[in-house]
């Protein structure tokens, strides 16, 4: 995987096709509505957090040798920090950026449980990632990119949508840039979490790449900070996009479908490149 770093990491900054043709995408998903809260599994405590069903369903992953572990993994890092900058007043409006992210975590618990119980039909980037994850040798980095695709590309553009929509009419611009500001601090938490996702994640499913990491140094831990970055500037602008259509409408239909082609093509890409 190191060795395609330099060609992987811009083509994925696009939602262009790349040449050679892609698998098909299948139907377009239909809109359905998503959980405001996460869900708990059956025995856990009713005060746990969402970091704790992440460590349930880490743990459980881990047993039985199930490589989504890895993923979920480097999301549980990175919502202890956000939990913890929270805590620390790093936001201008905590309480929109609690709610953000608890409705982000409900989007990801929810393509799993209708990945697992196959009812409502999980979408198709879920698909994606949980069955290449499941079936396929993939690298370390696979894993987590895969599901950064999803997570970030996909996911986090309907809950910016579903969570801006009721007050996006009422905002002027100096609350829609407070809003804007708020998400671009997250990108200084992810940076600030990589290193750790580095050491505890990455080189523990593959400690061949603790080599690679000290002959580069920050320089790829920047790499992946300036890839994330720009997927979440993308992620706001198709938010918007969004925001400017009438709920319920094929304007808004059409959207959503060109959006899950263009995860769908980066999770191709990524495949690709084991």
């Amino acid at each position: 995987m190191v060795e395609h770093r330099g060609k992987l990491l811009p083509l994925l900054t696009t939602g262009r096709r790349a040449r050679g043709g892609l698998h098909p995408l299948g139907p377009p998903l239909r809109d359905r509505p998503v959980p405001h809260v996460v869900d708990f599994h059956p025995g856990m405590s009713p005060h746990a957090t969402v970091t704790d069903r992440m460590r349930h369903q880490i743990r459980q992953w881990e047993d039985q040798g199930d490589r989504r572990a890895i993923f979920l993994s480097c999301y549980a890092l990175m919502t202890d920090n956000m939990l913890a900058a929270l805590h620390g007043g790093r936001f201008q409006d905590t309480a929109w950026v609690e709610r953000l992210l608890h409705r982000f975590a409900g989007y990801y618990f929810d393509a799993l449980d209708c990945y697992d119980c196959g009812e409502p039909p999980a979408p198709q980037v879920w698909r994606q990632v949980h069955e290449a994850s499941r079936h396929r040798p993939l690298h370390v980095l696979q894993h987590l990119l895969l599901g950064m695709n999803a997570h970030i590309n996909y996911d986090l553009v309907l809950t910016l949508d579903e969570l801006l929509r009721p007050e996006w009419g009422s905002l002027d611009e100096a609350d829609r840039r407070k809003r804007l500001a708020d998400h671009r601090q997250v990108n200084a938490i992810i940076a600030e979490t990589i290193d750790l996702v580095q050491d505890s994640v990455v080189e523990r499913h593959d400690p061949a790449l603790e080599i690679a990491d000290l002959l580069l140094g920050p320089f790829d831990e920047r790499i992946l900070s300036l890839l994330v970055s720009r997927w979440r500037e993308e992620v706001w602008e198709k938010a918007v996009e969004l925001l400017k259509c009438p709920e319920r409408g094929g304007r808004r239909r059409g959207i959503r479908s060109r959006l899950e082609a263009d995860v769908l093509r980066r999770g191709e890409l990524l495949l690709r490149f084991g």
